[in-house]
C-alpha cells in the first residue's frame, strides 16, 4: 500500500509536468529552465556516483546518499517548472525539451510514473546494501531515465 501510494504520488507530481493549470508559476521562465536543468545535473551526478560504486569499490553510504537525492528530486513536484513555452529559451544553456512534451500528456504520464517508481525503488534497494541488487535496480532506473530522454529531450 505504501509503495503504491508513493508511486501514485510520484506519478501525479511528474504528470503535472504536462502543464497543469493548478501548478503555481514561480519565477521567470529562464529561472524555471535553470532550476530544472540544475535538478537534472544533480541527478546525473548522483547516477554517476551510483555507477562508480557498482563498477568499483562499493560504498553503501555513498549509494544511499545518491539514491536518496534522486528519489527526492523525483518526488519534488518539479512538474511546475514545465510551463507551456518552456521548450524554448535558455537557463544555464538552451533547453533541450521537445515541444511534444506538451502535446503528449499520456506519454509524459507514463515516463514520469516509470521514473518515480524506479527512483523510489532505487532508494529502497540502496538501503539494503546489496551491491548486486543495487546494480540491477540501477539498470532499471537508467532505463526509466532513457525513456524520457528518447521521447522528450533533443540531442545536443
Amino acid at each position: 500500500m505504501k509503495k503504491t501510494f508513493k508511486t501514485l504520488v510520484a506519478g501525479a507530481a511528474l504528470a503535472a509536468i504536462a502543464g497543469s493549470a493548478a501548478a503555481q508559476v514561480v519565477g521567470k521562465m529562464e529561472d524555471q529552465i535553470r532550476w530544472r536543468q540544475s535538478a537534472y545535473h544533480t541527478m546525473a551526478w548522483s547516477m554517476a556516483r551510483i555507477k562508480a560504486n557498482v563498477e568499483g569499490t562499493y560504498n553503501k553510504e555513498q549509494v544511499i546518499e545518491a539514491a536518496n537525492v534522486i528519489q527526492a528530486i523525483a518526488n519534488s513536484k518539479m512538474g511546475a517548472l514545465y510551463q507551456p513555452g518552456s521548450d524554448k529559451g535558455k537557463g544555464w544553456k538552451e533547453t533541450r525539451l521537445k515541444h511534444e512534451f506538451f502535446t503528449d500528456k499520456e506519454g509524459v504520464g507514463k515516463v514520469a510514473a516509470a521514473f518515480g517508481k524506479e527512483a523510489n525503488e532505487m532508494a529502497k534497494v540502496a538501503a539494503t546494501g546489496d551491491a548486486a541488487a543495487v546494480k540491477a535496480q540501477f539498470g532499471k532506473l537508467g532505463e526509466a531515465c532513457k525513456g524520457c530522454h528518447d521521447k522528450f529531450r533533443q540531442e545536443d
